[in-house]
């Protein structure tokens, strides 16, 4: 009995300690004592000075409400613990056992009370075998022969009474070890519901923060900027596209001489926080084009993604050049919606750029050596430019002829300033673009429209044939692919680039 105290009692002291609220107290005093009750007020009153037009200041107040609410369950959840299992464990600790064992003590002082009472009377009854005065001796040995009896009763009674309390205490001995199954069955049932709560919050707060369109772009994957930012061209491509059609197409050396580290760093977090404030990078088109860089370079996935890697490799490596531009156009078809509208807009700038390759030095073989590598590599392991330099002379003659056909590739003209965030550049004269091939021969280049836009007939409408007829490259002087003979010459610029 005294082990089951000594336990019940340290149990019961170690499990007020776990409590969190002020153990006694009303509901409203132990609400405001529990420390998820600071933390929520302090949350909330940080989100009502920061406002609701910070992100910090609107996710402050809703998760604070939201740790509010959890105080409510944690304080519900103490109480019911206090009544159904605290109680309970104090009582049979510090009462019910106590009172037996003192029950226990009882009878063994009667018990003693009992023999000294016996003795006095085995000693007077042999006292009047040997005695005189028998009378008087008779008289005083049934006087303590009623001490006897009287003693007997009281230490009968006192056992009597001890054992129904131990055999009460012993048939009782599941109850008092279930108080530890509903303990577990008390604090998962705190745990479901404050799961149920922050599930039914959590869906609204994530859906807030989803909301929020200030989010960094570079290193995010493109569907998903695209989306979260109802845009159909990514800004960073956009925004340095648009910058260098103002202030870098005649700078020498563009996308291959690189930026100061804390101006591109600098840009880089003012196209993250998708400000407008831009006008100080215009004078710096070095750091404008590494921005793009880095912007590619950054992406979750190459803008020509992984999946069609094999199939641009295999058309790079197709010897005849029209059946090499078929293949690579069929390839560029495949590309997902978003990767196609933004691999577009950067080859016509891209092309636009190598128009003016007699003052920039960026011909659409520079372009390709400093910047296919960002638009493309292995799903493999390693570093970016261990990745890039063992494609490298692949991604070259895959877009160095994309661009040099930028406009049979990509027949429609571009709104460079298709969100209407810039202010488009004058017209540059001569606005001819020297790049796009003349017309090929009828039948040089057998270009098909996907299936899905072939009448039933497996023809074309007349004006989409003409259309398509005009638009088939003829033969033409190209510069030559780099070969085995220049890989490391090519390898070479492409580490001077990274």
């Amino acid at each position: 009995m005294e082990l089951v105290r000594v336990v019940s009692h340290n149990t019961h002291k170690r499990m007020v300690a776990c409590l969190q609220g002020q153990i006694g107290t009303d509901a409203e005093k132990r609400h405001k004592k529990l420390p998820l009750t600071s933390l929520s007020q302090a949350m909330q009153d940080g989100g009502n000075q920061l406002g609701e037009e910070s992100l910090i200041g609107k996710m402050m107040e809703m998760c604070g409400d939201a740790e509010n609410r959890l105080a409510s369950e944690l304080m519900q959840h103490e109480m019911n613990i206090e009544k159904e299992i605290l109680d309970p464990l104090n009582q049979l600790a510090e009462l019910d056992i106590p009172n037996i064992l003192k029950q226990r003590r009882q009878l063994a002082k009667l018990v003693l009370d009992y023999d000294s009472a016996r003795a006095r009377w085995l000693q007077a009854t042999k006292s009047i075998i040997s005695g005189t005065n028998t009378q008087s001796l008779t008289a005083k040995a049934d006087s303590l022969k009623e001490e006897v009896d009287e003693a007997m009763n009281k230490m009968e009674l006192c056992k009597d009474q001890l054992s129904a309390d131990m055999y009460n205490f012993f048939s009782k001995e599941a109850d008092y070890a279930r108080y530890y199954v509903m303990l577990l069955e008390a604090q998962a049932d705190y745990h479901r519901k404050s799961l149920t709560l922050l599930e039914s919050v959590l869906p609204t707060i994530q859906a807030q923060q989803d909301s929020w369109t200030e989010k960094p772009a570079f290193g995010t994957a493109l569907d998903e900027h695209l989306k979260r930012s109802s845009r159909e061209i990514a800004l960073p491509i956009e925004a340095c596209v648009m910058m260098l059609l103002e202030t870098g197409m005649k700078e020498e050396g563009l996308f291959r001489i690189a930026a100061g580290a804390s101006k591109l760093k600098k840009l880089k977090a003012a196209l993250d926080c998708s400000t407008s404030q831009l006008e100080e990078f215009y004078s710096d088109p070095h750091a404008v084009a590494g921005a793009l860089k880095s912007y590619l370079r950054e992406l979750p996935e190459p803008l020509m993604t992984y999946q069609l890697y094999d199939e641009w490799i295999q058309a790079s490596n197709v010897s005849d050049p029209d059946k090499r531009l078929q293949a690579l156009w069929v390839t560029c078809d495949q590309l997902p919606k978003n990767n196609k509208a933004n691999f577009r807009y950067l080859i016509k700038f891209l092309a636009k750029l190598a128009q003016e390759s007699d003052i920039n030095k960026m011909t659409p073989s520079n372009i390709a050596i400093v910047l296919g590598p960002n638009l493309l590599w292995a799903k493999t392991e390693g570093s970016l430019a261990e990745m890039a330099a063992a494609t490298s002379v692949h991604v070259v003659t895959i877009i160095e002829p994309i661009i040099q056909h930028a406009d049979w590739f990509f027949p429609e003209d571009v709104d460079f300033n298709v969100s209407g965030m810039f202010s488009m550049p004058a017209p540059l004269p001569n606005n001819v673009n020297h790049l796009t091939p003349p017309d090929y021969d009828s039948g040089t280049i057998e270009r098909k429209r996907p299936g899905s836009m072939v009448g039933p007939e497996g023809e074309l409408p007349r004006r989409d044939r003409e259309r398509e007829r005009a638009r088939e490259p003829r033969p033409r002087a190209r510069s030559p692919s780099p070969s085995s003979n220049n890989t490391s010459a090519v390898l070479r610029s492409l580490s001077r680039a990274y």
